[in-house]
């Protein structure tokens, strides 16, 4: 945190007239976000695997970086499906490696791929 620099907080009263998070009414990715799918809980296994993925990939970046790549990560990904993704060889690291419309950061894909095995073993479990 810089010293003396304040950090906004609160609703923003958008153009629309609907309340929001300050951090919402930013960007039209950002409201679409808010209004449809933050602080909503998830009970699909699979949405569930994206967002957590989703979450390691913006580690240092920003979420409405994420959030415009979002459907490359879905497709790159195979939709997520993580007991497709836990099946994923060096081969497909490579190409993920290649593919300009995500995060091409060899260790978050590897995180991804590894979790999604673990996550094939939990719903074993």
């Amino acid at each position: 945190m810089t010293p003396g620099v304040a950090i906004p907080v609160g609703i923003s009263v958008g153009e629309d007239g609907v309340g929001r998070c300050w951090w919402a009414d930013s960007a039209d990715d950002y409201r679409a976000y808010h209004d449809a799918e933050w602080g909503y809980p998830v009970a699909d296994d699979v949405r569930l695997f994206e967002k957590l993925s989703l979450e390691g990939f913006q580690a240092g970046l920003s979420w409405l970086t994420i959030l415009r790549k979002r459907e490359n990560f879905r497709k790159a990904f195979k939709g997520f499906d993580f007991r497709k993704v836990a099946r994923f060889d060096e081969r497909d690291v490579e190409r993920l490696l290649g593919d300009a419309g995500i995060i091409r950061h060899r260790g978050k894909i590897e995180a991804v791929i590894n979790n999604a095995a673990r996550a094939v073993e939990m719903v074993q479990e």
